[in-house]
């Protein structure tokens, strides 16, 4: 049975993708410069939120995902990131390949979350393969890429945020209930708003936030 292993050597944010969108550069080798005919791979990431340091304002933006900063020993626990899939060619040996990873704004989700409340640093990130590899100096044989093979990577967080500026610049996205739009549609329709930053605006302005006691 070959062998394998995976090696994450660079992250960077796609200009050219139609979404927000990062590409993963793997490193990928067989054991004793084995042939691979062909590898279908499944693909697992998840954020390790424990394994990097917080600042005071990144805590407090954080703590709606894991509480007060006193309980983090116990609720910091991984967060899905994606799941995609990857088609590599056949080698011998040694290849790479992108892995690539459309990215989400709806801030609905909590990788999203968490992303946008850093401030800089990396994010730790874990990839998890599995799949279907294709090996044989004659002929195929066809083994299964076990569950253990994985990859550490510290991405910067800066990749994350300018995938999202390139699209949607100073912005962020909520989803709201079908039912709450409607209404949010009447409401901006009536007062003759002409955005959605101002109809949000104008809500504030009726009914100020009150600023929290320290």
């Amino acid at each position: 049975m070959t062998e394998l292993g995976f090696t994450c050597t660079q992250v960077r944010s796609d200009p050219y993708a139609a979404g927000p969108t990062l590409v993963f550069r793997l490193r990928i080798t067989a054991t004793g410069g084995a042939r691979v005919h062909a590898l279908a791979l499944r693909c697992q990431l998840r954020i390790e939120p424990a394994r990097r340091p917080y600042g005071e304002a990144e805590g407090e933006r954080l703590a709606d995902l894991f509480g007060d900063r006193s309980r983090w020993g116990t609720t910091l626990n991984p967060i899905q990131f994606a799941q995609v899939s990857l088609l590599v060619p056949g080698f011998e040996g040694e290849t790479e390949a992108d892995l690539v990873v459309p990215c989400t704004y709806d801030l609905e989700v909590a990788a999203s979350r968490y992303l946008r409340a850093l401030e800089g640093g990396d994010v730790p990130l874990l990839l998890l393969f599995s799949g279907t590899a294709f090996t044989g100096p004659g002929g195929f044989q066809v083994t299964p890429v076990p569950w253990d093979k994985e990859a550490v990577v510290r991405m910067p967080a800066k990749v994350w945020r300018d995938a999202m500026d390139q699209h949607f610049p100073g912005c962020g996205w909520l989803r709201l209930p079908g039912d709450l739009m409607d209404e949010l549609l009447l409401y901006r329709s009536q007062r003759a708003l002409p955005s959605w930053e101002a109809t949000v605006r104008e809500l504030l302005d009726r009914a100020p936030i009150e600023e929290a006691v320290r």
